[in-house]
């Protein structure tokens, strides 16, 4: 019996069933699998070993006759403790032979990656976790910016690179040694490489007291499909909102304010303002509005008079857009408070798809 030909080898050739198999044999690849996991929050599990000065997602190497998906629930119960069945695939990674610093007596080959997605843990969740005795001595949830200075640099690429798959939903990640080999605009610039600002205030609907200063008015601000614009900024890829500081020509408008800042950072128009509400930091006793509103066109990007920045300019939905800030636990109330000026717009909820870059002109 024969099999196809050898690679290289002219048209026609064969080869015995044998050969055929020593040669596929002699290009066998590791397979492993992790799991990446976040909290409410949005950060990262990440597991503190007793073999290893660096951390690790939770996972491990694939068993002989295992399938990755197996092998993703078998190590959350022995590493963790807990019972998962992961069935939802973030990346694949082709790790290369040469790109690791694997000792030589190991014979490293190659691997097969298999990210899978853990899903949010709330603290109920996490309370549930059971450390064995000994391999793992620790997890935390860290923000995904700390990521390289914890895991090895290849372990935090492609972390990094699962993490803006789940954020963008754009299915599996084809990974070569953590980078994707069709990158999106996150991976392009790097979204989450530095830290978000945490701002976890508390959430009120209405306007702002009369006593408490605004100093920011930020904008939800609707395409026709239901999401949302979000201002990537261009040295770090922090996610802002459009919107910013009340200044004198505003005459003391939020609208106003919100209006100039939407066309000074987006190029952007917008009609049917809402108030949603606002939030508050408590030490400083500063408030921040929220609005949402209809897009009605987008220009060419320019600077922003203020900052010097030309933002890079996206959609995405209400949930993608709150995965790129960290706003704790009002986030919910506010998203509700979204959906809802969304509906007063008669918009349609997004579907959740691919963030898209807007690069202009747009008139809806």
């Amino acid at each position: 019996m024969t099999t196809t030909s050898v690679p290289g080898e002219p048209p026609g050739s064969a080869m015995t069933d044998e050969a055929y198999g020593a040669l596929r044999a002699s290009a066998a690849l590791w397979v492993g699998t992790s799991v990446l996991i976040t909290n409410q929050f949005g950060q990262v599990l990440v597991q503190h070993v007793d073999y290893l000065d660096t951390c690790l997602l939770p996972g491990g190497a694939v068993d002989k006759g295992e399938s990755p998906a197996h092998a993703a629930a078998r190590e959350l119960g022995e590493e963790l403790g807990i019972t998962a069945a992961p069935n939802q695939g973030l990346a694949v990674d082709w790790v290369a032979a040469g790109s690791t610093s694997a000792p030589a007596a190991m014979r490293f080959p190659g691997e097969l990656l298999h990210v899978f997605d853990g899903g949010v843990w709330d603290d109920d969740r996490i309370g549930e976790i059971r450390l064995p005795p000994s391999e793992i001595t620790a997890i935390e949830f860290v923000e995904p910016a700390r990521l390289p200075e914890l895991l090895s640099p290849a372990d935090a690429r492609r972390a990094l690179s699962a993490l803006r798959a789940r954020i963008n939903s754009a299915g599996t990640a084809l990974l070569e040694n953590g980078q994707p080999i069709a990158p999106g605009v996150l991976d392009r610039l790097g979204v989450l490489r530095t830290a978000r600002p945490a701002y976890r205030y508390p959430w009120h609907p209405g306007p702002a007291p009369h006593d408490l200063t605004v100093t920011q008015v930020w904008g939800w601000l609707f395409a026709p499909d239901g999401r949302v614009l979000v201002l990537l900024e261009p040295d770090t890829a922090v996610a802002i909102l459009p919107g910013g500081t009340p200044e004198e020509q505003d005459g003391d408008d939020p609208v106003a304010t919100l209006r100039r800042e939407t066309e000074e950072e987006a190029a952007a128009r917008i009609i049917n303002t809402l108030l949603l509400g606002h939030v508050t930091d408590p030490a400083a006793q500063r408030g921040y509005l929220r609005y949402a509103a209809a897009l009605t066109e987008i220009g060419l990007a320019q600077p922003d008079p203020a900052t010097g920045h030309t933002y890079t300019r996206i959609l995405a939905t209400p949930e993608q857009a709150a995965e790129l800030f960290d706003w704790g636990p009002a986030t919910a109330h506010q998203l509700a408070a979204v959906h809802q000026a969304r509906r007063q717009l008669g918009l349609p909820r997004a579907t959740r798809q691919p963030v898209t870059e807007l690069t202009g002109p747009i008139t809806w």
